[in-house]
């Protein structure tokens, strides 16, 4: 995608085309070698129906992130990759106009994403970026939806803030050979993400980041859709309202919006700074979500249930009730098998399981491969928890709740 390209995608003849390009994508069945000769035959131009072609194919990708948004905006591949899925955009940008700060500045803004959430939610938002293209982008984007919002090419270390009610920012961490794991080479880069968090600032990072870099002050909430962890957020110390947060959108509805979002704290964790509460592994087992478990959350879902952790090290929770968590999935322990291979293969195939979805946690077991080795026969089906109890390798034969 070029610049030139971009604004003439928005003509009235490019909108055309771009209608005409969804038709060919669906009358040929996603297709993109067929549906890339039905345009060409619309427009000889070859990069003009190639972006036209470009712009559908990547349009049907993004409803997985945008929704029913999707088919309006304009993507580059690498752009639509790194975007926030709108779902968890939107809960931030809900949760930042609670705070009512007079305007929001998103540095490094990319194809607009996070600012369409801002405008959404009521927000006066700016944003700048490096990339040209994706400055345009988001400008692109902000129109095609009818949302207000300024961009601008700018390097965001570079900026007075000052004049901006809060600041968000989302630092690029893929440099020219893959992700980068070191906070140092972020763009913008650790120190700078630092110092923004002294002042009103919400910072979006990988899952992942290490509870010890995370300064004093700052509330760190990680947040999961659908099943999925796909951030942490750092609220600064004006923001926040807690240390740690976990928060779960749920797979069907539309995050905030729908109210079935559902968040823990450490607040509910009457644990927090006592020895873990290990027991017996009961009735119920109850895995939590990913979230929670970036969190260092999971000793309040074992509050939650009325029940404790199998291991003191291991992130399963198991009670004698039987409850519906958002926060955990639910199974009910049928019987617990051998752990070790050969006494476990004659145990399955004694119960005729030849259908097994085997989950694991603390133990060194390949799933994929054990599969193949327990040479499973038979029409029933049935789901086996490898992981360690008290210390010890057990394998525990469930059913969801």
């Amino acid at each position: 995608m070029d610049l030139e390209t971009l604004a003439w995608l928005q003509t009235d003849a490019g909108r055309r085309l771009l209608e005409e390009a969804t038709h060919a994508w669906v009358d040929h069945g996603g297709d993109p070698v067929r549906a890339t000769t039905a345009v060409r035959r619309l427009e000889p131009d070859p990069a003009r129906a190639a972006a036209a072609t470009t712009q559908v194919q990547l349009r049907a990708r993004a409803v997985a992130k945008f929704g029913d948004l999707a088919p309006r905006m304009f993507f580059t591949p690498d752009a639509l990759e790194q975007a926030t899925r709108f779902r968890v955009a939107e809960h931030r940008a809900a949760r930042l106009a609670a705070a009512r700060p007079d305007s929001v500045l998103d540095l490094g803004c990319g194809i607009g994403g996070d600012l369409l959430a801002f405008a959404r939610a009521g927000l006066t938002a700016a944003g700048v970026d490096l990339d040209p293209v994706r400055v345009a982008l988001a400008q692109a984007n902000l129109d095609a939806l009818g949302l207000p919002g300024a961009v601008q090419v700018a390097d965001a270390t570079t900026l007075d803030v000052s004049g901006f009610g809060a600041v968000f920012a989302d630092p690029a961490r893929r440099g020219a050979r893959g992700r980068v794991f070191d906070a140092e080479g972020w763009t913008p880069p650790w120190p700078f993400v630092l110092e923004l968090l002294t002042g009103t600032a919400v910072v979006k990072v990988a899952p992942g980041i290490p509870h010890a870099m995370l300064p004093d002050g700052i509330e760190a909430e990680w947040v999961s859709d659908a099943g999925e962890v796909k951030e942490a957020a750092l609220w600064s110390p004006v923001l926040a309202t807690v240390r740690r947060r976990a928060t779960v959108i749920p797979s069907t509805g539309s995050g905030h919006a729908a109210g079935g979002l559902a968040t823990l704290t450490d607040e509910d964790d009457p644990y927090a700074g006592r020895p873990r509460p290990v027991r017996d592994v009961g009735a119920f087992l109850y895995e939590p979500d990913g979230a929670v478990i970036r969190a260092g959350l999971v000793t309040a879902v074992a509050a939650g249930v009325g029940g404790g952790l199998v291991d003191e090290h291991i992130a399963y929770v198991t009670s004698d009730e039987a409850f519906h968590s958002p926060f955990a999935r639910s199974y009910r322990v049928l019987e617990e098998l051998p752990y070790r291979e050969k006494p476990l293969r004659a145990a399955l195939r004694e119960r005729r399981i030849g259908r097994l979805a085997i989950k694991k946690r603390g133990v060194d077991v390949v799933p994929e491969l054990l599969r193949k080795r327990l040479a499973l026969s038979g029409d029933n089906e049935g789901t086996l928890v490898m992981t360690r109890v008290a210390g010890s390798g057990t394998a525990l034969l469930v059913e969801p709740v």
